[in-house]
């Protein structure tokens, strides 16, 4: 999103790439995140060489060099480097001034030399980038030795001409006199008088020294605009001053609220006069960093900056460090609170004829700042003409990131007020052309308008947008499936599967490679997939609302209306490419099933029978039946596997939420049929051999699949495990790998691939405990000797060092002795492997590392492998870090007890049998951590136990004590209220009716924002998670993204009879159906739309419990909901009243009563409410009308927003003819026949110097034009340059003199003030042609 709270050198802009891929046009970005001081002309930061697409549009040859960096670059160390020791006092540099008189002939000869080595060096400079440019052209290989002579020539080239100038510039100071004032200058220019000392000449050159720390700001400021007002310095000067301004404010932000601004104001009029463009953007860049408040941005505007603004901007592209300041400046005001109201309709226009430009470098940054002023102020965009470039930028793709365009739109489309700024069907439908037009079917624009069209599809306002006229623009997304465009239908395809979130099975891959279904589904492949631990968690039925896929339910009803179905047939029958039909398969299996899980029969029995596809499979005597009938075939193939592969114990049609079917595929299934325990000696003799165990002492060239079908079967059996280890070398071999000191094991490096060694190890500790003889041989073995023996060398206390410790940090993350915690984890899941770590002192070892906190890595590590089912050591252990170690390993650990407080086993009977008691009692002692983020980690693990009633009741006889924690631990307080022991337990400490006024009085209200800010993350595509990335913990325990919904106090009071009971008698439930009664259809108050909102999410909270819904029958308050939903003009209130009719109907009486009004949904084979209602009639709900657009004409701006408060009349009304045919000639250039004629006509009339061009009053009916009409950025150029400068000048210092006689003299009768800053080669100029007109 638009960065609008950013600072403005903070203003951090979407990255744009510098090609795209099949774009028509590739457009780089410049970088608006540069900070630091402005850079001198043709000088570098300390010879610092920089890339090309950085430098390319301020460098006309040799661009590809780089050989300094560009003029506008910001860093840091480039504070002046000719900055010299502080000079002496005003008796010093008079006394030097007189003895330098003899020496300025001198001085003359010297300054002359330099000047001439300058331009010797600038021509070698020009040669060879001509050069360069050149062998550019040709192959690479062939010209690299000559290429980098010419670079190193190059290079030596630049730093003499930085010397050079250097010295120049010394050279000028020392003979330049700094013509400063004498008179006091400290009584008009700060207001802190006290802090000013003495004025001095020295003070104001280039030797004061601005860092003293006993300096104070305030003299400093003062010094350095002294020093700006010294006249025909060098441009080098001027930046390096503005530098140190810069600096200075930077150091001291309170110093900009002490300026005087007609002192300052007119030292930054000086500057953006100059003619220099790199002190014209120095001047911007001074006035950002002054800018305080709304006032401050008055008291610039009243600099007459606008008209500044507007030139800098339509200069060409040679400018373009000063436009990028002038665009900085602009953003500037957008971060003071309603700066938006001082920034003028002409600068917008301007903005707005720079992002048409196509090929402009500040394109993307003057779209984004458009797209920022119409978040703050739409009416000043499109009565400025800024939304037209806007929606081209989202139409022809050539802005890289359309999601942040389209989320500004988004926005405004939500409510009336602001939407009527907006053309219904226009504004977001530009994107589905990419999709739709067959001759702009460009790859990269497709890929990234699918991005913007996901994330409007993901938002109320644009789905109703995008719904209207019929779902208009959603059927035409889905028609576009039918063009011959494999692009199209590829990126269709995919955003179908993102829409509707489906994620694709664990054999999707394989299957779209090619490989048949037949070996999928079965219970061998499929074990592989799921966990095989045999404990989860088991939540209780009555699972939270899950609104994600109430919308996923929506959105699906909305593409099957739109005729997804059908078309998806189509391309499967169609398409050639068989990656793509077998992905649209797949897809239309995943579609059937999440239709038949999540919508109502009435909408997904119809969808089952693909009519379409049978009706062309029965037609035996067309061609096109037999591949119909081959769809069939892989649908159903498909169906099958996708029915299979779902968890145990729910068919299709029953599952209630993401969370029960993510926690229920842990379930213990029937054991794997693939491990063959019992085998003959034969088949355990051959597959000894086939490991290559027995053949080779390399491990690389083991078969590592059939060691762990070893080790998973045949060695399960003692008889079998002892002749591993008597009658051949497996054992031996297979466990001297994994001893440390033989750093076979301990020395791979970590990989994904090496992973597997991990697995087989742990694999190998669990088989060994199964059986007696494995486990004298596992005792007796040298491996936990070895593995004990590391540990003593990160034992502070074993007197054990060793100068490279196996354990060491290192060693942890980049081999894998990592692995030997997991190991040391699966023998500490069994009595005889605890016997096994006690014997060796492993458990002492640990103890001390965690008391000593060396190493915290090492206890992390620890922490996460060890198992903590049987009590004993590791439980210890755990307490131990829980409360004695560093506030990241408290966290760490009780993050740890995460899957041990939750966790209880499911019986194949069906018993639920809980041993989380021990788990629970370690949180609830976490609850009282000194660190605050300790108590809220625990917070969060008690509160997702409290899903298991009998864990909830558990943690309630725990008793805790929750008061300390204040909002952190309200959540769980409120869990406490679902059952009738947490009630009266909460009722003893007087929480609920204290809790319950709170809720009524406000904080009913800010869950509004809370509930909608969580909606919003999980609407957000979470990034999946990421195979590729490899941990040496477990996993990544400190899961803090919290998905579920956050818990609502009356949701929790309605579960328990006393609670309806107390909701009764205080008779808040009728307070709120009143309040939606009557304000319920507002929509122009905010903080009324809130109140309805808190209002709807409290009755749709008591509503979705059985015990709570007689109280909607006692109100008719659901009509009033139903109304809001179909109805309101507020898009978001409408999805606020969709989800809560989605509450309502999770109990039944709720689902009878949606059922009276057209809503419907589906339900569990038991007839229980999964709350995912839908209309019956979708038009109801989608029933938005076109609005009443607002033309740009009938707008009314502030004042604030106006530079030129008088447009220009309809009639030209002009005495002098010629400055009636500029203005006739200005008008025509908006018409496309009369165009040229009419820029030959002007630059005839500049050319003939028309005495209009040097008057400031035409100038200003001009610049008139241009804010108020729409001119291109070439013509606004054109125009500007026909002006003569010192027009400009006149009206920036406000003369509106418009003698000709006074203005037609040029630069020659400039004022010394004016003068003050420019050039000195310009001065030469002047003398040489007086010299011409003397002669």
């Amino acid at each position: 999103m638009l960065s609008s709270s950013a600072t403005p050198t903070q203003k951090s802009l979407a990255s744009q790439p510098a090609h795209a891929v099949n774009s028509p046009v590739a457009v780089s970005r410049p970088s608006l995140d540069r900070d630091g001081g402005l850079q001198p002309p043709n000088t570098s930061a300390n010879g610092a060489r920089t890339t090309p697409s950085a430098v390319s549009s301020f460098a006309p040859r040799g661009a590809s060099l780089a050989p300094s960096q560009p003029p506008g670059s910001f860093s840091s160390e480039l504070r002046s480097q000719t900055i010299q020791p502080r000079a002496g006092s005003r008796a010093d540099v008079y006394a030097r001034d007189k003895l330098d008189e003899d020496d300025e002939s001198i001085a003359e000869s010297t300054l002359n030399a330099l000047k001439d080595s300058l331009s010797r060096e600038l021509k070698i400079k020009e040669g060879s980038e001509n050069m360069l440019e050149a062998l550019n052209a040709k192959k690479a290989k062939q010209t690299k030795e000559q290429r980098q002579r010419v670079e190193a020539e190059l290079m030596a080239s630049n730093a003499k001409i930085k010397e050079l100038k250097r010295k120049i510039s010394d050279a000028q100071r020392s003979k330049a006199v700094p013509s400063t004032p004498t008179r006091p200058r400290n009584e008009g220019l700060l207001r802190s008088d006290g802090l000013r000392s003495p004025p001095s000449a020295s003070r104001s050159g280039a030797g004061s020294d601005l860092d003293e720390p006993t300096e104070s700001p305030t003299f400093a400021l003062a010094e350095i605009l002294q020093a700006l007002e010294v006249e025909g310095m060098t441009p080098e000067y001027y930046v390096e001053r503005s530098n140190s301004l810069v600096d200075l404010f930077k150091r001291h932000p309170t110093l900009k609220y002490d300026l005087v601004w007609s002192v300052f104001g007119d030292r930054m009029q000086d500057m953006l006069l100059s003619n220099s463009r790199e002190v014209v953007a120095a001047g911007y860049r001074m006035l950002r960093y002054s800018i305080s408040d709304m006032a401050s941005l008055k008291k610039i505007r009243s600099l007459n900056t606008d008209f500044m603004v507007v030139v800098s901007l339509a200069k060409d592209r040679k400018a373009d460090v000063e436009r990028e300041q002038a665009l900085k400046f602009v953003r500037a005001f957008l971060d003071v609170k309603d700066g938006v109201r001082e920034v003028s309709r002409a600068v917008v226009r301007t903005i707005a004829a720079v992002a048409e430009q196509v090929e402009d470098r500040l394109r993307p940054i003057c779209i984004e700042t458009l797209a920022e002023i119409l978040l703050r102020d739409p009416a000043l965009l499109v009565a400025s003409g800024g939304l037209v470039p806007l929606s081209e930028a989202l139409a022809e793709g050539t802005y890289k990131s359309p999601e942040s365009l389209s989320s500004a739109f988004l926005y405004l489309l939500d409510a009336p007020q602001t939407r009527k700024y907006l053309r219904a069907g226009y504004e977001l439908e530009v994107l589905f052309t990419a999709f739709t037009d067959a001759l702009f079917s460009y790859e990269g624009v497709i890929k990234q308008n699918s991005k913007a069209i996901a994330s409007a599809l993901k938002s109320w306002s644009g789905l109703m947008t995008l719904s209207m006229y019929n779902f208009r623009a959603i059927g035409s997304l889905i028609s576009s499936l039918m063009l011959p465009n494999p692009t199209i239908r590829d990126t269709v395809v995919d955003l179908l599967y993102s829409l509707l979130r489906i994620k694709p099975p664990a054999w999707a891959t394989s299957y779209l490679a090619g490989r048949r279904l037949t070996t999928y589904g079965r219970v061998t492949t499929l074990k592989s997939s799921t966990s095989s631990k045999e404990e989860t968690v088991y939540e209780d039925d009555g699972a939270e609302q899950n609104f994600v896929e109430h919308y996923t339910a929506l959105l699906l009803a909305i593409f099957v209306k739109a005729g997804m179905m059908p078309n998806l047939l189509r391309v499967a029958q169609d398409t050639d490419d068989p990656t793509l039909k077998r992905k649209t398969t797949l897809l239309i299996g995943e579609t059937l099933k999440l239709a038949s899980r999540i919508l109502p029969p009435s909408w997904s029995s119809e969808l089952q029978l693909l009519p379409e596809l049978f009706a062309a499979a029965s037609q035996f005597k067309d061609e096109a039946h037999f591949n119909a009938t081959g769809i069939v075939y892989q649908i159903s193939s498909v169906s099958r596997t996708l029915y299979r592969s779902s968890p145990s114990g729910y068919a299709a049609g029953y599952l209630p939420s993401s969370s029960m079917l993510e926690n229920m595929s842990h379930v213990e299934e029937t054991p794997k049929s693939n491990v063959i325990v019992n085998t003959d000696d034969a088949t355990f003799r051959q597959l000894l051999i086939d490991s290559g165990v027995l053949g080779h002492s390399n491990p690389s060239k083991w078969n590592w699949d059939v060691v762990l079908k070893i080790i998973e079967g045949p060695l399960m059996n003692g008889k079998r495990v002892e002749e591993a280890i008597k009658a051949s070398k497996f054992a031996k071999r297979l466990v001297g790998f994994y001893r440390p000191f033989k750093f076979k094991f301990s020395e791979i490096k970590s990989t994904r691939n090496t992973q597997k060694y991990v697995r087989v190890g742990c694999a190998l500790m669990h088989t060994l405990l199964q059986t007696a003889e494995g486990t004298k041989y596992l005792a007796d073995n040298k491996l936990l000797r070895q593995i004990a023996e590391c540990l003593a060398q990160c034992d502070p206390t074993s007197g054990l060092t060793a100068q490279y410790p196996m354990f060491s940090k290192d060693r942890l993350t980049d081999t894998l002795c990592g692995g030997y915690f997991p190991m040391i984890g699966v023998l500490s899941s069994d009595p005889k492997g605890l016997q096994m770590l006690e014997r060796w002192r492993i458990f002492n070892m640990m103890y001390h590392i965690v008391d000593f906190k060396q190493r915290p890595d090492l206890i992390k590590l620890l922490l996460a492998n060890l198992d903590y089912s049987l009590p004993g050591h590791p439980r210890v252990l755990l307490s131990k870090a829980l409360t004695a170690g560093t506030k990241d390993m408290r966290i760490h650990a009780t993050n740890v007890l995460r899957k041990y407080a939750t966790r209880q086993r499911v019986t194949p009977t069906g018993q639920i049998i809980s041993d989380s008691k021990w788990a629970i009692q370690l949180l609830v002692t976490q609850l009282y951590d000194p660190e605050v983020e300790v108590c809220a980690t625990a917070v969060k693990i008690l509160e997702k136990a409290c899903n298991s009633k009998a864990l909830l009741e558990y943690i309630v006889e725990c008793r805790p004590a929750l008061d300390h924690l204040g909002e952190i631990g309200a959540p769980l307080l409120l869990r406490f209220l679902s059952t009738s022991i947490g009630y009266h337990y909460l009722d003893g400490l007087d929480y609920i009716s204290n809790e319950m006024d709170d809720w009524f009085l406000g904080r009913n209200d800010t869950y509004v924002s809370l509930i909608e800010a969580s909606l919003a993350r999980s609407f957000i595509d979470t990034h999946e998670d990421q195979p590729h990335r490899l941990s040496i913990y477990e996993d990544d325990l400190d899961t803090d993204q919290d998905s579920h919904v956050p818990p609502h106090f009356y949701r929790e009071l309605s579960r328990t009879k006393e609670g309806c009971k107390l909701l009764e008698d205080k008779g808040h439930f009728e307070e709120f159906a009143s309040t939606i009664r009557e304000y319920g259809m507002q929509s122009e108050d905010p903080e009324l739309i809130t109140k309805v909102k808190g209002c709807l999410w409290a009755v749709g909270n008591v509503g979705s419990m059985e015990l709570g819904a007689p109280f909607l029958e006692s109100t008719d308050v659901v009509e009033h909901i139903v109304k809001i939903a179909e109805s309101h003009d507020v898009m978001s209130l409408r999805g606020t009243a969709f989800f809560v009719l989605g509450l309502i109907s999770r109990s039944t009486h709720g689902l009878e009563i949606l059922s009276e009004h057209g809503w419907e949904s589906n339900t569990t084979p038991l007839g229980i409410s999964l709350g995912l209602c839908v209309p019956s009639d979708l038009s109801k709900l989608f029933s938005c009308k076109p609005w009443r657009h607002e033309i740009p004409a009938a707008i009314r701006l502030l004042d604030t927003q106006k530079t030129i408060l008088e447009p220009p009349p309809a009639e030209i009304v002009e005495e002098d003819e010629t400055n009636r045919r500029i203005l006739e000639l200005m008008t025509e250039l908006g018409n496309m026949v009369l165009y040229k004629k009419a820029k030959v006509e002007l630059f005839q009339l500049r050319h003939k110097k028309a005495p209009g061009f040097r008057q400031p009053a035409l100038f200003r009916k001009v610049m008139a034009m241009l804010e108020c009409h729409h001119y291109r950025l070439p013509d606004r150029h054109l125009v500007i340059e026909l002006f003569d400068k010192s027009v400009l000048r006149h009206i920036i210092y406000g003369e509106e003199s418009s003698d000709e006689s006074g203005s037609s003299s040029g630069d020659e009768q400039r004022t010394e003030r004016q003068r003050s800053i420019s050039d000195p080669a310009d001065f030469e100029k002047i003398i040489a042609r007086a010299q011409k007109a003397s002669l």
